[in-house]
Order: C-alpha cells, then sequence, then structure tokens
C-alpha cells in the first residue's frame, strides 16, 4: 500500500499493518478487502491519494473444485490523486512491485 500525505499527516509502519489485519480477518471477497483498506487510507489520513494492491493466494481454488495450486489473484484499489494521475499511479507501481 502506498498514499500520498497531505498536511504533514503521516502514520507508522505498524499502523499499516493493524489495518490490513482488521480487515483480513473477516470473511470476505478480496476485492471488497482491496477497496475497504484504501476507504481506510482515506478516511483515517486524508492522503492526496492512496493506492492498494492485495495479492493473494485463494485456498478454495487450491483445495476445492478447479483443484489450481498457486493461483494468485491480485486485486488494486486507488483514491484521489492516485486514481486519476496515470503518471503517478505507475510510478507507485513500478515502487510496490519493486521494478
Amino acid at each position: 500500500m502506498a498514499y500520498l500525505p497531505s498536511h504533514g499527516k503521516v502514520t507508522g509502519l505498524s499502523k499499516l499493518a493493524r489495518t490490513v489485519d482488521v480487515f483480513a480477518r473477516r470473511p470476505q471477497l478480496q476485492e471488497q478487502l482491496t477497496g475497504q483498506i484504501a476507504d481506510a487510507l482515506v478516511e483515517h489520513l486524508d492522503p492526496r491519494g492512496a493506492a492498494v494492491v492485495v495479492q493473494a493466494e485463494h485456498s478454495c481454488l487450491k483445495l476445492r473444485g478447479a483443484r489450481k495450486a498457486h493461483t494468485e489473484m491480485v486485486t488494486t484499489a486507488f483514491r484521489g490523486e492516485l486514481r486519476w494521475d496515470r503518471d503517478l499511479r505507475r510510478e507507485v507501481l513500478g515502487l510496490i512491485r519493486g521494478v
């Protein structure tokens, strides 16, 4: 996840990790989880922009039905400047991916 601080308001990494934990404990769709984390960043930090990328392996695909091992899904959510500024979004995604 990434956010563009505004008004000098930043937070510690442990709070970001706890935010993910709060939402990830609930059974839900990965798309909803990704959006909820992004919305929480916006609500509590009032950033200029926020980005959340969730990459997860799904037990339902691995153990039931399709039985596809090592199947990962990636979902994204962008808010604020990161939603409409393509160059900024590309830069943040590159940093997240380690490119």
